[in-house]
């Protein structure tokens, strides 16, 4: 009897100490607190106002105006002349291309200078010397010429100007060819000149003008005896 009662009294232990170990394994519920720093106070990102510029990285791109002033005229390229047809405009300057055709060979050279070499003639002289002056005889605008005896050059620039002035030349047995060489058309064109050679004895042995393009030469002969 004993024996089963010291039985009952170890199951009765048993039981008791597997309840306590049963009731502590078992977690406790924790209730949450919501925090006060929550996703929706501060979100990652901070949110930026809506640009309406119409900017494509960081470039501005220029505004549409509604209130644009308008030409009133139409563009012309010719604002200074008026026509009533605009085909006028064209043929007024085809006919001044055209002036030069309406012109005689000495009309045009007076206007524009010759633009082939002038012969003025050879003379006979037996005066051991001659003097060989020249001057602008139109208006004096920068002509300046250059001067050779039998093609070597004595003068390499000479202005002309409204006065005579020039040089001696001793006489060389047989031809004396003197050149006069316009080297520009100063500032109203063409290269105007006249000129004088007179021999020892102040004798006149021949004048003459000329009306030159740029590059182009006016040649006189003096034959000594």
């Amino acid at each position: 009897m004993r024996l089963y009662f010291s039985f009952f009294i170890m199951l009765l232990f048993s039981l008791s100490t597997y309840a306590q170990i049963d009731t502590r394994s078992k977690s406790i519920a924790i209730p949450a607190v919501k925090s006060k720093d929550s996703v929706d106070a501060n979100p990652l990102l901070p949110s930026k106002p809506i640009n309406n510029n119409t900017g494509i990285n960081n470039i501005n791109t220029p505004r549409t105006s509604h209130n644009l002033n308008m030409p009133k005229k139409e563009f012309s390229m010719f604002p200074q002349e008026q026509f009533g047809n605009p085909g006028e405009l064209y043929e007024n300057r085809l006919n001044k291309s055209l002036d030069h055709l309406k012109l005689s060979k000495e009309e045009f050279e007076l206007k524009n200078g010759s633009t082939t070499d002038q012969y003025f003639g050879d003379f006979k002289s037996k005066a051991k010397f001659v003097n060989v002056v020249y001057r602008d005889h139109g208006y004096v605008d920068g002509d300046v010429i250059q001067v050779l005896v039998n093609d070597e050059i004595i003068h390499l620039r000479v202005y002309l100007t409204g006065g005579f002035k020039g040089f001696k030349l001793d006489l060389k047995p047989g031809f004396n060819k003197i050149d006069f060489l316009a080297l520009n058309q100063g500032e109203s064109g063409p290269n105007t000149a006249e000129f004088r050679v007179v021999d020892d004895l102040d004798n006149l042995i021949s004048s003459n003008r000329w009306n030159l393009s740029t590059g182009v030469k006016a040649t006189i002969i003096i034959v000594k005896e």
